[in-house]
């Protein structure tokens, strides 16, 4: 492939991509894509592409280097079309010789029509003052960081405090089982503490008195601040306190709290003291909870008398007792349990007690001193445990350590938010999951940004609380779910327009696939057309993100999480483990670890190699499956478990989600497979119509129409079931083994609902079952 550099008489480059005869200049200037044409004759022969950029530049030449190694995968003279095939594509964006058909762009500021194959251009305003301002830059940081991951990913640490530097390796990892114990480690030997980084060391470079948390109650109105200065005192009392107790390096610490400003509070005392955090989301059935605590054996339990989720108010410190009453009949006991008087939900007048272990927060930890001293750990020391859902029903354990983590949630956060210090930046998810610890806590505050961290509900009082809070704090970027965003425009656009919004310059996706409809209305209506969307691909397991667009970077595809972050090498795979070149589908997997990897499965390490480095020898099993268009965009189709096969064909529950909402009177869906004495397998969809909508068997037509047409035959959902609402946890999940079992009959099977925001949504469904 021949690329010619050629300025332009509008001040711009354009990199032009010859083959055949034909050269293609589809991005064009000014809000516009031309299309291609022929201009002259040459005899190479790579699909002829064209990006603007900004500024000058040329070919990028690539190579290859690695991380001290041992997977079978890898090889030190590895061409570079096999480790950075799937971002060179994106140095030619779009592929494809001559006219492209139905082909259509828009600039950052010009709304987006309802085309699947529209793509979104960053405006040269943006990327202009973008931390990656062009592909060509990322493509430069990205060859460096897959070719020499130690040093890359060392210069990157150098910017954090360190009481002593690592070892002579930065990395070293094993992720082929065959070659024995799986094992990653980054900047082993290296001595630092996370909450001396996200804390003192912003204060130390003058920062002190800048706002770290803005805290929003559940009731409007109700709101506090913290400067970063004030945020460390009440970190050290706390800290301080635990030390008193008797917590010490490496003791295991239950936080159960909700989104008050005391939660990241305990989550930096536990790091300071160099004790190991484990938050369980404040939603979570006493027996959940118990679950954790037998697993972990904690010193103490850190919980809240109660909280408010719109109206209603959840007593927590019942579920607690509850808890701890089950793990006392298995020999499980928890010394102190310190409770958090949330007086706007409950008075402890009327909270239940146990003398002797209950301990009132407000009676002990402001009585503290406001310094405490750090405990210096190693990169590889525990810094979290945090507890996921496994196949089995037991929860897995999820361990991080402590420098690479650092490292990788900082420099994810920065980049792919386009991080600036005058940000306020807002992510609506709750520290009970890892979304809450990367990128409410440690990610922003280890860049020293200021975070808004809300309580309650987002539709309470009404479906404009979400965007009522964003022009309070004059949020500039805001990162949530695709759940919210569905579940926001199926309430209508009035409630975002009757508010400014003109603060934010970023949004974010997390979760799961958005799908394109979504992803538009979030683009044109909250984003009035002129924010780009990092809709984010990462796990629990992987620490932050893995495939990212950068704001400001590269065109956007409307649903694409777009191309990997630094030192992410994803492949996709089939059946047999073999890597699949090209526009394709398969199995998402990992190669080479990344700083912020997990490092085992608490207590159970078979598990941990089991369940991600078996399936496929040398690499990490991601669970998900991808495909990989023509341009070398990844679309995530959701779990592997998530995956139909009908008659043979596998389809992603995703992809058939997306062609329903794509109905103009479908506001949100949830597929799952059942079995077909058949086609083995039948698809079984729940749908939830736009507000005002009446069910109808010619509208339940017309939706499997729609599937038929964006998919195939093979899609058709065989069941529409109509649904009021969806089964969802607080933080918007949908507990899809709830709609699996409502499916399927399996009525005396539906397990633990204590965690949906609504449990009443599951009998409605099951009333509607036949309808």
């Amino acid at each position: 492939m021949i690329m010619a550099c050629q300025p332009h008489v509008d001040g711009h480059y354009y990199y032009y991509y010859y083959n055949n005869n034909v050269c293609l200049s589809n991005l064009g200037v000014g809000g516009g894509a031309s299309r291609g044409s022929t201009v002259g004759a040459s005899s190479y022969s790579k699909p002829l592409k064209l990006i603007r950029q900004s500024g000058g530049g040329g070919a990028v030449v690539m190579a290859s280097s690695g991380c001290n190694n041992n997977n079978g995968n890898n090889s030190k003279k590895m061409k570079t079309e096999s480790f950075l095939r799937h971002v060179e594509s994106l140095a030619s964006f779009p592929s494809g010789a001559g006219k492209i058909s139905r082909f259509s762009a828009v600039i950052l500021g010009e709304a987006l029509s309802s085309e699947e194959n529209d793509i979104v251009l960053p405006s040269d305003d943006f990327s202009r003052q973008a931390l990656v301002p062009s592909p060509q830059k990322y493509l430069e940081m990205y060859k460096r960081s897959v070719e020499d991951p130690a040093g890359f990913w060392a210069d990157i640490a150098s910017e954090f405090y360190w009481k002593e530097k690592w070892g002579q390796r930065v990395c070293s990892e094993n992720l082929d089982v065959r070659k024995g114990n799986v094992k990653i480690e980054w900047f082993k030997g290296g001595i630092t503490n996370i909450c001396y980084n996200c804390l003192d060391k912003n204060i130390e470079a003058g920062l002190g008195d800048k706002v770290a948390i803005y805290w929003e109650a559940n009731d409007p109105g109700v709101d506090g601040t913290l400067t970063y200065t004030q945020l460390l005192q009440q970190v050290c009392q706390l800290a301080n306190y635990l030390k008193d107790i008797g917590v010490k390096k490496g003791d295991a610490v239950i936080i159960y709290l909700p989104m008050l400003m005391e939660l990241p509070i305990a989550m930096l005392a536990c790091a300071r003291i160099g004790a190991v955090h484990s938050v369980v989301f404040a939603g979570f059935s006493s027996d959940s909870l118990a679950q954790r605590i037998m697993d972990c054996k904690p010193k103490v339990v850190i919980t809240s008398n109660a909280v408010k989720r719109g109206p209603k108010a959840i007593h927590l410190k019942d579920i607690v007792d509850a808890a701890l009453d089950e793990c006392a009949k298995s020999g499980i006991s928890v010394d102190v349990c310190l409770t958090y008087e949330n007086q706007s939900a409950m008075t402890r007048e009327n909270t239940k007690w146990q003398d002797g272990r209950d301990i009132w927060w407000q009676d002990v930890v402001p009585k503290y001193p406001t310094k405490c001293e750090v405990e210096w750990v190693d990169a590889e020391d525990p810094l979290f445990l945090l507890y996921t859902s496994g196949s089995t029903g037991k929860p897995k354990g999820v361990l991080h350590t402590t420098g690479g983590y650092m490292v990788h949630t900082a420099t994810t956060f920065k980049y792919a938010f386009d991080y600036k210090p005058s940000d306020v930046y807002w992510c609506t998810a709750d520290c009970g999951w890892i979304t809450g610890h990367s990128y409410v806590t440690y990610g922003p505050m280890l860049n020293g940004a200021s975070v808004v961290v809300f309580e309650g509900a987002p539709t309470y009082p009404d479906s404009g609380r979400s965007w009522d809070i964003v022009d309070k704090y004059k949020v500039t970027i805001f990162y949530t779910a695709p759940t919210l965003v569905r579940s926001l425009m199926r309430d209508g656009n009035e409630y975002v327009t009757r508010y400014s919004r003109k603060s934010l310059r970023v949004l974010g996706s997390v979760g799961e696939p958005i799908n394109p409809s979504a992803w538009r209305w979030f683009f044109n209506v909250v984003g009035d057309s002129r924010c780009p969307i990092s809709d984010t691909w990462w796990q629990t397991e992987t620490g932050g993100f893995m495939i990212t667009p950068l704001p400001g970077a590269w065109p956007q595809k409307p649903g694409s999480a777009t191309f990997p972050f630094f030192g992410v090498q994803p492949v996709i795979v089939d059946e047999k483990g073999v890597e699949i070149e090209g526009e394709c589908s398969g199995y998402l997997c990992i190669k080479s670890s990344w700083p912020g990897a997990f490092r085992t499965l608490y207590g159970d390490h078979e598990r941990y190699e089991t369940t991600y480095f078996k399936p496929f020898p040398g690499y990490y099993f991601t669970g998900d499956g991808c495909s990989r268009d023509k341009d070398g965009y990844h679309w995530l189709t959701g779990r592997v478990d998530d995956v139909i096969n009908v008659s043979g064909h596998r389809i992603g529950t995703a992809e058939v989600e997306s062609a329903l909402v794509s109905h103009s009177q479908c506001a949100e869906a949830a597929v799952v497979g059942v079995e077909h004495e058949v086609k083995g397998q039948g698809i079984y969809a729940f749908v939830t119509l736009v507000e005002g909508v009446p069910y109808s068997e010619e509208l339940r037509k017309s939706l499997v129409l729609a599937v038929r047409k964006q998919i195939g035959a093979f899609a058709a959902p065989d069941k529409i079931h109509w649904a009021p609402g969806l089964p969802k946890t607080r933080s918007g999940k949908i507990m899809r083994r709830i709609l699996r079992k409502i499916a399927s009959s399996q009525l005396d099977e539906l397990g633990d609902t204590s965690t949906l925001a609504d449990p009443g949504v599951v009998d409605q469904l099951i009333a509607l079952a036949d309808c």
